[in-house]
């Protein structure tokens, strides 16, 4: 029996865009385009309406903008998962979106095909971040001076166990569940299982939340403990 597709709410306020993207993923015969706003403001009662699996969000909009939407779309039970499309690609934005709990970032110039598989891994549940991206925020974040958040993450990863930290440690340096199962002598299910545990511990979304913490407490090496 084939899968139902995936189905993809678009958040943007030019309408061309809408229309634009519409008729790019209605070549994709496993998505399905349920609906689209024209702001942040209505993208949680689109949601409530369509129930997507994916949306595609601008960041820019006039009365909601769309790390703002993010957050309120991340804090309800079951979120859809989120790409954030966009023209804007500032290390703050970024940082703000993956904070936000944003599972994908995509310059609006993005070939088409990248779009259409960025919308199929994160359904999947797996973040969509370049490495050319990671690596930017990892550098914009370990730059960034004295952050107030490195006491709470500090006090987050105290929590763990020190395998739980090894893992972490090694999902902060960007390394895949392969990598990090070569590098501590485990298996690939139970680097995942350990990752799934880390996001339930520390209720955080996403691999890439657990990395920008890792990197807020200043422990990216799973050799330093303190």
């Amino acid at each position: 029996m084939d899968s139902p597709p995936i189905r993809v709410l678009i958040v943007d306020d030019d309408a061309l865009v809408r229309a634009g993207l519409s008729m790019m993923l209605a070549g994709a015969d496993d998505l399905q385009v349920v609906g689209d706003v024209a702001d942040g403001a209505e993208v949680v009662p689109a949601v409530n309406e369509h129930r997507p699996d994916v949306v595609l969000m601008d960041i820019r909009m006039p009365r909601l903008d769309g790390l703002a939407a993010t957050e309120r779309l991340r804090a309800r039970r079951e979120p859809p998962e989120i790409i954030i499309l966009t023209t804007f690609d500032t290390d703050d934005h970024i940082l703000r979106a993956m904070r936000a709990g944003a599972s994908g970032f995509l310059l609006k110039h993005t070939p088409p095909p990248e779009i259409v598989r960025a919308i199929r891994q994160v359904a999947a549940g797996e973040p969509m971040v370049s490495p050319a991206v990671m690596r930017k925020m990892m550098t914009y974040v370990a730059g960034s001076g004295v952050d107030p958040r490195r006491d709470r993450a500090r006090e987050l990863l105290a929590r763990l166990s020190e395998g739980e930290r090894a893992v972490a440690a090694l999902v902060g340096q960007g390394k895949t569940n392969g990598e990090i199962g070569r590098e501590l002598s485990l298996s690939v299910a139970t680097v995942k299982a350990y990752v799934s545990r880390l996001l339930t511990k520390l209720e955080l979304n996403n691999r890439v939340q657990i990395a920008l913490l890792v990197h807020d407490a200043a422990i990216a090496d799973p050799a330093d403990r303190g």
